[in-house]
This record gives structure tokens, C-alpha cells and sequence, in this order.
């Protein structure tokens, strides 16, 4: 990348078979259905992509088959989160061979009994910084249950070579967000939020340059960042407005469960299936998304059709 990555990144799905085995080919119809969505880069690998119920044999699939399918139509973001120092600089040296763009990674946390002193997160990241040379976005979200102060994160993307993107998605990120480009100056290439887009016209006006949400309406989304960032405040509110019942069902009903459900009623996908102990979603929260979906007239409920 020669400039600085704003916009929309969601995350792919992962889909699987009705039975539970993964569908290389719908990954592929996945990727091509976001990249008709008009996104600026596809993160894979992410905790939306149920991420922590893959084999290490089918991350190593996925990377390879989503980075040789896109082909450099658009930037790829390549999770590569673990507890373990040594396998994240592996992941990270795979993903970069393989032609990822950029890198995205949460601090190491295994419960809450098993977090790293601040000093060995910064050596975590560190590893991965020394064995690649492509940037990496730190994943500051609750999930973790590792606090990442605003000092800690000013002084890695000071210290650290290749960390200068930052997906806040804690509570009150905008907050957050403020305080960190305040005092990380140019050092923040990427201030970016998540959660949906849920806090994103909060966190515009905190500075952020873009979103990371799921798959499900990134064409609706991203004309919010892209109107902000061009002074027409009020058509990206107008916008956001317009997209605010969806975004809200998502993030509090559905889940990494709603895109894929959304691809499936589409075509994209053959099956919605989410990978045990994860259940699928009710018939009657569905059918709200499904209503919600069509009223927005969505491309990922026609893309296949």
C-alpha cells in the first residue's frame, strides 16, 4: 500500500457446509461478493470469521485460498492473533509470503489469569514487527480482557516499525480514539473503529479514519466514512440514520451469525452454519434481519440471485 488505508474493512465469514465442514468455494463467492460490495480492504481470519473454531490446517487453507482468490483486487487484512509469541511471528511470516497487505493482531490473552505484563504484549508485537515488513493493526477489543492504555498504545506505534493501525473497539471508543491520535500525532496512521459501525458518528468526530464491520452491509456503511471525511457531516448522519436499525440489530441480536445468514438467503452461500458451541439464531430474530436486509435492499441479498 503507498497510502494510508481508510474506509470499510470488514471481516469475511468463514463459511462452512451444513455439516460443519469448511466450503473453500464459498469463500471465494464470499470474498467476490464483498469486493462487489465496494470495500477498500477484506480482513480475514478475525474473530467474526469464527476464527477460534479453525484447525491450524484450515487457517493455513483460508490464508492461502482467500489471498490467492482476491489476487490484489483489493488490500487483505490477515488475522494472526495467539497467546503464543512464536506462532503469531509464524502466521505473520506466512501471511506476508502469501501476499497479505497488512496484519491484525490482539494482545496475547489466554483468561483472566493468564495475561502478559505490559512488557512482554510490547515484545509480543515487537516479534511480529522484526520478521515482517508490512504494517500491523492492533485489536484493542473487550474480548481480550487485557487493558491497552492509551500510553502503552502511543508508545508501540512510536517504538514498534510497522504498528500504526488501531482498531478501538472498547467501551466509550471514542474517547479513546481522541486521546489517542491527540497524543500519538502522526505516529496513528489508521485510527479505526469496530462493533458493528454501533459508536461510528461518535468515533468520526473523534478522529477515526474508517470502520471495520462485518460483511453484511458494507456498501450502506461506507458512504457514512467517506461523506464525514469529505465535510458533508450531515449526509453521513442522514446515512448513518438510515443504517442505524440494522447495525443495532446486528450488534445486539445476531452476531458474526447475521452476514452469513444475509449470504445464504442471497445465494452467495449454501449454508449459514456456525461451528458448535456456537447455536444459530432464532426464527424470530432471522426474520427481523431478514426484514431489516431487504428494506435496505442489500447486495448480499441479491449477489447470487
Amino acid at each position: 500500500m503507498t497510502q494510508p488505508l481508510t474506509g470499510i474493512l470488514p471481516v469475511a465469514p468463514t463459511p462452512f457446509h451444513a455439516d460443519g465442514g469448511l466450503d473453500p468455494e464459498g469463500m471465494r463467492r464470499v470474498l467476490d461478493c464483498m469486493i462487489d460490495q465496494g470495500v477498500d480492504a477484506i480482513c480475514i481470519l478475525a474473530n467474526y470469521s469464527e476464527q477460534f473454531l479453525l484447525s491450524d490446517e484450515e487457517r493455513a487453507l483460508l490464508t492461502r485460498v482467500c489471498l490467492e482468490h482476491v489476487a490484489g483486487r483489493v488490500p487483505v487484512i490477515v488475522t494472526i492473533s495467539h497467546f503464543s509469541t512464536r506462532i503469531v511471528v509464524a502466521r505473520a511470516k506466512e501471511a506476508q509470503a502469501l501476499g497479505a497487505s497488512m496484519l491484525m493482531m490482539m494482545p496475547p490473552y489466554h483468561g483472566v489469569g493468564l495475561v502478559p505484563a505490559e512488557a512482554g504484549i510490547f515484545e509480543h508485537f515487537a516479534a511480529v514487527s522484526e520478521a515482517i515488513d508490512i504494517p500491523i493493526m492492533v485489536q484493542d477489543a473487550p474480548l481480550s480482557g487485557v487493558s491497552l492504555p492509551v500510553p502503552l498504545l502511543v508508545r508501540m506505534a512510536r517504538e514498534i516499525e510497522h504498528v500504526s493501525y488501531f482498531k478501538i473497539e472498547t467501551p466509550f471508543a471514542a474517547d479513546k480514539l481522541a486521546a489517542l491520535i491527540e497524543a500519538g500525532g502522526p505516529d496513528i496512521v489508521g485510527p479505526f473503529d469496530g462493533e458493528e459501525a454501533v459508536t461510528l458518528l461518535a468515533d468520526l468526530d473523534a478522529g477515526c479514519t474508517g470502520t471495520m464491520t462485518s460483511a453484511l452491509q458494507p456498501e450502506k456503511i461506507r458512504p457514512i466514512v467517506t461523506e464525514y471525511r469529505a465535510g458533508n457531516t450531515a449526509a453521513a448522519l442522514e446515512q448513518w440514520k438510515l443504517c442505524l436499525p440494522l447495525i443495532n440489530h446486528e450488534n445486539r441480536q445476531c452476531g458474526l451469525r447475521a452476514a452469513k445468514t444475509v449470504m445464504m438467503a442471497g445465494g452467495v452461500i449454501g449454508s449459514d452454519h456456525v461451528r458448535h458451541p456456537l447455536k444459530p439464531m432464532s426464527e424470530r430474530t432471522k426474520a427481523r434481519l431478514l426484514s431489516l436486509s431487504e428494506e435496505l435492499d442489500l447486495i448480499a441479498l441479491r449477489w447470487g440471485k
